[in-house]
């Protein structure tokens, strides 16, 4: 089942500008100083209001699932940080990371059995 999260970002139209030109999201304005951005079921939402009382920051990397990952790592990898190459992962899937510009990781994977 499909998990949608809430991130903080300090700047939301540099969120907005980034997830819809360098990663290729579907991006809509939510609800006030929110805006939802989405790649196949990989939904975040963004809040500019500090609901947590902290710096902007996340202790672990999001994951998404995409069926083509070879194809969306050829389509980003010149305009997005890589933190890690595409490549086969000891687990069974084939995945790459990047580092959005409000610094949360991201992984986007495939599962070797449904490699197209």
């Amino acid at each position: 089942m499909p998990i949608t999260l809430l991130l903080r970002s300090t700047d939301l139209q540099s969120t907005r500008v980034y997830y819809r030109d360098t990663l290729g999201f579907t991006v809509s304005d939510s609800q006030d100083a929110t805006l939802t951005v989405q790649l196949e079921d990989c939904r975040l939402i963004f809040t500019r209001d500090d609901l947590w009382g902290s710096a902007v920051g996340c202790t672990g990397t999001i994951y998404c699932a995409i069926p083509q990952v070879d194809r969306y790592f050829e389509s980003v990898k010149e305009k997005a940080v890589i933190a890690w190459p595409l490549q086969d992962m000891p687990y069974g899937s084939r995945e790459f990371g990047i580092r959005d510009c409000n610094g949360y990781y991201l992984a986007f994977t495939q599962l070797s059995c449904n490699k197209m």
